[in-house]
């Protein structure tokens, strides 16, 4: 049975992500770190749902790299890994802090890169091993107001396509998915005027659901997508793309 960690579990892209791979058949590894009671919750409806599928919460704090030896000691098998955790910061450059810029580096970048190095012999096991960023829109264009979110969203993406050539012959892809803006609860603080100018900009004229996000996710996940490997895949609705 293929067995998923999903990072970021707990954010409306992650949970809809575990719900597709449970869907497909993936035993996963619910990550959060603040929201368990919602973890928790989440986890025992995808074991009755699935009942011959193994579903797990597990913790860690990705600002703190103590805490990942830990973590990894409690992960048994791994054949797939999504990075859906993060946050932004709005402001100019001369607004973010060093521990802004510190702190989105090691959720988007750090902590994920320091994961792999110490997954890929779990990733290696299947040959049909999967790494899946969640990445965004602005990691291809760029956003005046989040230029480090920008930067490091865009690392993710440099970082897939080179990891994707080192880890080709163990038969791991590497992938990202860059969402547009998506209907979930972080973009509900919208006024109704932000919102229509926004959808105003997108052509399809509305925001992803984030099953849509989920949908190329599990399709990066499947044996179809075997020969898929160092590419970003926009969903963005042909907004800035």
């Amino acid at each position: 049975m293929k067995t998923a960690l999903v990072m970021g579990a707990s954010g409306d892209i992650g949970e809809a992500v575990c719900r597709r791979l449970a869907q497909a058949g993936w035993s996963l590894y619910c990550h959060c770190y603040s929201n368990e009671r919602k973890v928790l919750k989440f986890v025992s409806e995808l074991s009755e749902s699935y009942p011959h599928q193994d579903f797990f919460m597990v913790c860690l704090d990705m600002l703190n790299y103590r805490e990942i030896p830990a973590f990894l000691a409690d992960l048994f098998q791994v054949d797939g890994v999504v990075f859906a955790a993060g946050f932004t910061k709005y402001g100019l450059l001369s607004e973010h802090s060093r521990t802004d810029m510190e702190n989105l580096w090691k959720i988007h970048m750090e902590t994920p890169l320091l994961l792999l190095s110490e997954l890929q012999p779990k990733l290696r096991q299947s040959g049909q091993g999967r790494v899946v960023f969640i990445g965004s829109v602005y990691g291809l264009s760029g956003s005046a107001m989040e230029t480090v979110y920008s930067g490091v969203k865009g690392a993710q993406q440099s970082f897939a396509k080179a990891y994707a050539k080192e880890v080709a012959s163990l038969g791991i892809t590497v992938n990202c998915v860059a969402p547009g803006a998506v209907d979930t609860k972080m973009n509900h603080t919208f006024t109704d005027s932000e919102l229509e100018t926004l959808t105003d900009e997108i052509p399809l004229g509305r925001l992803a659901a984030t099953n849509e996000i989920a949908a190329a996710v599990a399709y990066l996940f499947s044996e179809e997508a075997q020969y898929t490997t160092g590419v970003t895949i926009p969903v963005t609705g042909g907004w800035l793309s």
